[in-house]
C-alpha cells in the first residue's frame, strides 16, 4: 500500500506543471477543516497570521518543515531525533502522526491520542496546507489513496513473541540499545508496550519512520521474529 502510494504521489509530481492551478486533487476540504482544527489541535496549536507557539508549536508552514526544527520551541527528544533522522512533514506523514502520534515518533510529548477518521485528516490537512508556502505548487494526491501510518493484519498484531527467541535475536539491537535501559543518545525500547514495538518496528519497515540502520534492520525481520523481540524487550523492562 505504501508503495503505491509513493507511486500516485510521483506520478503527480510528474503531472503538476501541465496542470492549471484549480486542476489539481485536493487534500480535503480546508473549510471542513477549519471546524476540525478547532475542536481537535486549537488548545494546543496556533495557525495563521500572528500564529506563536502555545503548548505545542504553531502550524504555518508545516508542510515540507522537518521535524523539530522551530529553534524557539522545546520539542521532546523523540521528534528532535526523528528529524535529525530525516523526518520531514509531508502529506504522508501528517496523516501518519495525526491518526496515531505515537506511531510514527515514540516518546512524543504530544498527548493527542489520535483522528481516526481519514476523510477529517484529509480536511484537517488541507486547512492546515492554506498556512504553508504556494500550496498550489505541491502536487496533492486524492485523501483516499493516503495509507494509514502501517497497515497490519489483526494477526500480526495478536501474534504471542517467544521470549526467549526474542532474547536470541536481541544482540544485534542490543549493539545500541543498551539492556541496562541507559538511553545515552538513544531511546530506550525496555518496557516498551507490545504492541507499540510491533506498530514502530513495521514503520521501520515500510520506511515511514526514517533512519536507515533501523530500516535496515527491520527488513531482515519477519512477523514472529518482531513479535519475539517485542516479547523480550517489555519482559526484560518489567523484571
Amino acid at each position: 500500500m505504501f508503495e503505491k502510494l509513493k507511486i500516485l504521489l510521483c506520478i503527480g509530481a510528474v503531472m503538476a506543471p501541465t496542470l492549471a492551478l484549480g486542476q489539481a486533487t485536493p487534500i480535503g476540504d480546508a473549510a471542513a477543516g477549519a471546524q476540525v482544527y478547532q475542536r481537535e489541535c486549537a488548545s494546543c496549536h496556533q495557525i495563521g497570521e500572528g500564529a506563536v507557539h502555545r503548548i505545542g508549536p504553531h502550524l504555518n508552514r508545516i508542510f515540507d518543515r522537518r521535524a523539530g526544527s522551530h529553534d524557539d520551541f522545546r520539542y521532546s527528544e523523540a521528534l528532535v531525533r526523528q528529524g535529525r533522522d530525516g523526518l520531514v512533514w509531508d502529506l504522508v506523514r501528517l496523516h501518519a502522526y495525526i491518526e496515531n502520534p505515537r506511531a510514527l515518533v515514540s516518546g512524543t510529548r504530544m498527548s493527542y491520542r489520535g483522528l481516526n477518521d481519514a476523510d477529517r485528516r484529509a480536511n484537517l490537512i488541507a486547512y492546515m496546507r492554506a498556512y504553508s508556502d504556494q500550496p498550489q505548487n505541491i502536487p496533492e494526491a486524492s485523501p483516499t489513496a493516503i495509507a494509514r501510518e502501517v497497515e497490519l493484519p489483526a494477526e500480526t498484531l495478536a501474534l504471542e513473541g517467544d521470549v526467549e527467541y526474542g532474547e536470541f535475536l536481541s544482540a544485534e539491537c542490543t549493539t545500541c540499545h543498551q539492556r541496562s535501559g541507559d538511553h545515552s543518545g538513544i531511546p530506550g525500547i525496555l518496557g516498551w508496550p507490545q504492541e507499540d514495538f510491533v506498530v514502530a518496528m513495521h514503520a521501520y519497515k515500510q520506511k515511514l519512520r526514517p533512519h536507515e540502520v533501523m530500516q535496515s534492520v527491520s527488513q531482515r525481520l519477519d512477523d514472529e521474529e518482531i513479535a519475539a523481540l517485542a516479547a523480550y524487550f517489555y519482559k526484560l523492562g518489567r523484571e
